[in-house]
């Protein structure tokens, strides 16, 4: 008994204890596969009949005694609507009728209607297979299942090519999902109802580019850019906490680099993975893994340092900010400028943390070199942000111009760290109606996740993405876009415009670590004119959970639930 007694109290002790400990190793998560209805028939043309079928409920098991199906001759077309964006690709059912021969149809997936309705490679359409083959030809079974396509896409055009002079009948066309299944630990609610959806949106996006690795998009784009992950990545932390994916990618572009090169070809980025990596040791504290990567760092550190000239920044090549600043060499310049101080203050303290005083003095010495020089921003949102958040101008003034420029100055990308810019100069109710309009503006026309890039001035005259493009209406696909993502090639799930779901929870709930490891957090809620807002975020050690609530004298009643090993902060 004395023994059992014993067992039984340490079992507790132990359990206890491990509340108490931080889970510094990251999460890994297995993939969940789940098959979509479709919601909507968008339009059945040609020789179809019963397509309304293919919303019905499906077994997922073919008989030789199906009552229904959806009928198609030789140019008969199917277009369906799955009501969200999803990763993965298409399950299609063949009935017992018609002939046992293989029927030829053609698969086109797309992110909007017009991409669904496109052709690839015909004159004046900018529709592609780049990276996942979208649109292709398929043979499809007698009396069987078959599954094809692996690309990101919410709606499917199905096209009967042949059919030996026969009816062929199709039972059920679904969407197989394939998603991390992983739970959303972080969650945000405020009075704003358009606010929520878009923190949900955002978060949503994120996770559907959670595959192998962290991907910028699930059509085009199914590749790690490192520079694109920084967003990424808070994200990740605001919503799933600390995932095996985020280093795996890291681990990945670092082993295909030289040091002495840059990452992706783009200097910016090389240094977007310097600050990363001291983001991650900020939020979850894990020496073992910073220390793995002391040696490349300190070599890549140097490259960096190699490439000032005096006080300014001097990067012979991979001169790269954001895609609408391309063409512009002075806002590359400050840009690039105040990433390299980022950089190397990171740097600096990630050789304190390493205990490598060397690299923590050259490193210090070369920012503060840098910093003696601060460059004309030309009137740009995302150079005046950018130099902003480093302290390089006053946040007051980066904020003027923001606001000037407004929404039609936003990029996907880089109009995550206008908003912070504005936060530093306390300017929130700005910064939510900017969220509002900007990314608000892309759920106005359908989307469900948000985009590559979007220009807000095409946006107030463009048709929803959900429906036929109407001659009237500016086709914000088919004629959009510019540089890499030209027209049908726009990326319509990009996890580097997330920007508002890590910011609303940072800034709105006001939850953000202090010091190393998430041990203390500091939690100042700026509701702005929201009426109340609550939520949660993952730590190392468990949820944070946080209820805010005007007063009718404007100051905020606050709740807060920490797990055991977190402190607030004062």
């Amino acid at each position: 008994m004395n023994r059992l007694v014993v067992f039984l109290s340490a079992l507790v002790l132990c359990a206890c204890a491990s509340k108490e400990q931080p889970a510094t190793a990251p999460q890994s998560s297995a993939f969940k596969i789940e098959y979509v209805q479709p919601v909507r028939v968008v339009q059945a043309t040609g020789s179809v009949t019963n397509a309304e079928h293919l919303l019905k409920p499906y077994a997922g098991q073919v008989s030789t005694s199906e009552p229904e199906a959806v009928g198609f001759r030789k140019g008969g077309s199917v277009l369906i609507d799955f009501g969200r964006e999803l990763q993965g690709g298409i399950e299609i059912t063949r009935s017992i009728a018609g002939s046992h021969k293989a029927a030829r149809f053609r698969l086109c997936l797309g992110e909007s209607v017009s991409e669904a309705m496109s052709n690839v490679d015909a004159d004046g359409t900018t529709a592609t297979n780049d990276h996942s083959a979208r649109d292709i030809d398929i043979s499809v079974p007698w009396l069987g299942a078959a599954t094809y396509g692996n690309s990101g896409f919410r709606f499917a055009r199905l096209d009967l090519i042949d059919d030996d002079g026969q009816d062929v009948g199709i039972v059920a066309v679904r969407a197989v999902s394939r998603l991390r299944d992983i739970p959303y630990g972080g969650s945000f609610r405020c009075s704003n109802d358009r606010l929520n959806q878009i923190w949900q949106t955002g978060a949503y996006t994120v996770h559907l580019c959670m595959q192998d690795y962290l991907w910028d998009g699930i059509k085009r784009d199914r590749l790690v850019w490192i520079g694109d992950m920084h967003p990424e990545v808070m994200t990740v932390n605001t919503v799933f906490g600390n995932q095996e994916v985020v280093r795996k990618s890291l681990d990945y572009v670092r082993d295909n680099t030289p040091a002495d090169e840059w990452m992706n070809g783009i200097c910016s980025y090389s240094l977007w993975w310097i600050i990363l990596q001291h983001h991650l040791y900020q939020w979850y504290g894990d020496k073992e893994y910073l220390t793995a990567q002391h040696a490349y760092l300190s070599e890549l550190l140097d490259n960096v340092i190699g490439n000032i000239d005096g006080n300014k920044e001097n990067y012979q090549s991979g001169r790269f900010i954001d895609w609408p600043s391309a063409d512009l060499p002075d806002v590359i310049h400050a840009g690039l400028q105040a990433l390299s101080v980022r950089a190397l203050e990171a740097g600096a303290e990630m050789g304190g943390w390493l205990d490598d005083q060397a690299l923590r003095t050259k490193c210090s010495d070369a920012a503060a070199q840098l910093r003696e020089y601060t460059p004309d921003t030309a009137g740009n949102s995302q150079a005046a942000a950018l130099l902003a958040i480093q302290g390089m101008m006053p946040a007051d003034e980066a904020a003027d111009i923001i606001i000037g420029n407004g929404p039609e100055r936003f990029t996907s990308f880089m109009g995550y760290y206008l908003l912070e810019a504005l936060a530093m100069a306390g300017r929130y109710d700005e910064a939510l109606q900017l969220i509002s309009d900007y990314w608000g503006r892309m759920i106005d026309l359908g989307a469900t996740t948000f985009w590559e890039d979007f220009n807000y001035e095409d946006g107030k005259k463009a048709g929803r993405i959900d429906e036929l493009p109407a001659d009237s209406l500016f086709d914000i696909h088919a004629d959009g876009g510019a540089y890499c993502y030209v027209g049908l090639r726009h990326s319509f799930c990009h996890g580097w415009a997330s920007g508002p779901t890590t910011w609303l929870s940072r800034h709105v709930l006001g939850i953000e670590p202090v010091g190393v490891g998430f041990r203390n957090v500091r939690i100042e809620p700026h509701l702005g004119s929201l009426e109340w807002a609550e939520g949660t975020f993952p730590t190392p050690y468990g949820l944070i959970e946080v209820s805010h609530h005007k007063r009718p004298d404007g100051t905020i009643d606050s709740r807060v639930k920490l797990p055991k090993g977190v402190k607030r902060a004062k």
